[in-house]
């Protein structure tokens, strides 16, 4: 679950940084905000892996930064409702919130990212999930490459 919405919003800010100015005599910003956003996608519970449907609603701010040498530092806020429907009928469904914030730096001296996700959920047979991570990542050759990971469930 985490992967897909953080890649949602790291792709939303670089997007949108390639369609801003090249390096500029000053530093330049962009926000954008978003509201009401609903998307349906396939993940795993990240407690037990089970796969399954998650539909999440939110509202989310996105602040680019470009300085005068071409450099971007970028950060994201999302927030909002989800819905997690197992693909195996006999195990609970999930609905709840979820948080994720995320931020980096692109420049000359290479990329690096943050990210932080927590989700608070009640199970259709009353259980709770409890999910929080923080990750560090940086981009080499095109390929993604964790620093850390520190994920747990409650």
């Amino acid at each position: 679950m985490t992967r897909r919405i953080v890649l949602l919003a790291c792709l939303t800010g670089l997007l949108v940084a390639v369609v801003a100015p090249a390096a500029v005599a000053q530093s330049t910003a962009f926000t954008e905000t978003v509201q009401g956003v609903t998307e349906t996608f396939t993940d795993v519970n990240p407690c037990t892996g089970d796969p399954g449907t998650i539909t999440v609603t939110y509202n989310g701010i996105f602040h680019i930064t470009e300085d005068p040498q071409g450099g971007l530092h970028i950060t994201g806020t999302q927030t909002g409702t989800f819905s997690f429907a197992p693909d195996d009928p006999t195990l609970p469904s999930y609905t709840g919130r979820f948080t994720v914030w995320f931020g980096g730096n692109v420049g000359a001296n290479g990329e690096g990212f943050w990210e932080t996700f927590s989700v608070r959920g009640i199970g259709s047979d009353g259980s709770t999930l409890l999910f929080t991570e923080v990750e560090q990542f940086h981009f080499a050759n095109g390929e993604v490459q964790v620093e850390f990971s520190n994920a747990s469930c409650h």
